[in-house]
């Protein structure tokens, strides 16, 4: 347990550095918003650095942990029957950790900027709904999305993960759909879909951060849970 709670530690730091990283340090650049930021990843880069992220990730520690890196995936491979409960509190600990080291750092990197400050709706790429939703959804819109995506998330890894055939190639769906659930949903919360990339952040922002995080675990969770039961009832291979 020692080596997978290490190992869930750092592809969760990893997840959240990469992804939450890009999107404070590089969706927009040159800074100044009234200039034409022609080198800023944008929505499409941030997707791409979450969904490069994870892959890479699966294939670092996949073969230690599994690479949940994410609570509601340990959750959801938990009532998929494929997890047990004892491992879900040291892997859930081990995530939360994890973000919130990473999200330390990006404070970190990003504060050696002059000017930088903790301003805007969405600070440290925290998640958010009302007035901290990028486009100003409103928590049924966040509530919904996070639930879905989340589900569809669990569905593709369950089946992506089925067959040990499939582990060598396993990365590469999982990694898109997450690239996926982003293009979709980060004007609308700017996605979450796992509790510890949201915590990670929203710890070092304080405030209305982490007034709304209960939404977000709340809602993946819920979403991984049914996603596990659904697969279970109705898709679990035969051969399984």
């Amino acid at each position: 347990m020692s080596k997978r709670f290490l190992a869930e530690l750092i592809g969760t730091f990893w997840l959240v550095l990469g992804g939450c990283g890009s999107a404070v340090l590089a969706a927009v650049f040159p800074y100044d918003s009234a200039a034409a930021n022609p080198l800023g990843l944008g929505f499409l880069g941030v997707s791409l650095a979450f969904g490069l992220t994870l892959l890479t990730a699966v294939y670092a520690i996949g073969h230690i942990s599994g690479c949940h890196i994410n609570p509601a995936v340990s959750f959801g491979l938990w009532a998929g029957g494929k997890f047990p409960s004892p491992g879900l509190l040291p892997y859930i600990v081990a995530q939360v950790l994890g973000g919130v080291i990473a999200g330390g750092v990006i404070m970190l990197v990003a504060s050696g900027r002059p000017g930088f400050e903790l301003g805007g709706s969405n600070p440290l790429a925290t998640n958010g709904f009302g007035v901290h939703s990028p486009g100003g959804y409103g928590l049924f819109s966040a509530l919904v999305i996070e639930v879905i995506l989340t589900f569809i998330f669990l569905l593709v890894i369950l089946g992506a993960t089925h067959k040990q055939e499939l582990d060598a190639i396993a990365g590469v769906p999982i990694g898109l759909s997450l690239t996926l659930i982003h293009l979709i949903s980060i004007p609308v919360t700017n996605t979450s879909v796992n509790p510890a990339r949201s915590t990670g952040v929203a710890l070092w922002v304080g405030g209305e951060a982490i007034g709304q995080l209960w939404l977000f675990w709340l809602a993946p969770i819920l979403g991984a849970l049914l996603a596990g039961w659904f697969y279970r009832a109705f898709f679990q291979p035969a051969e399984s």
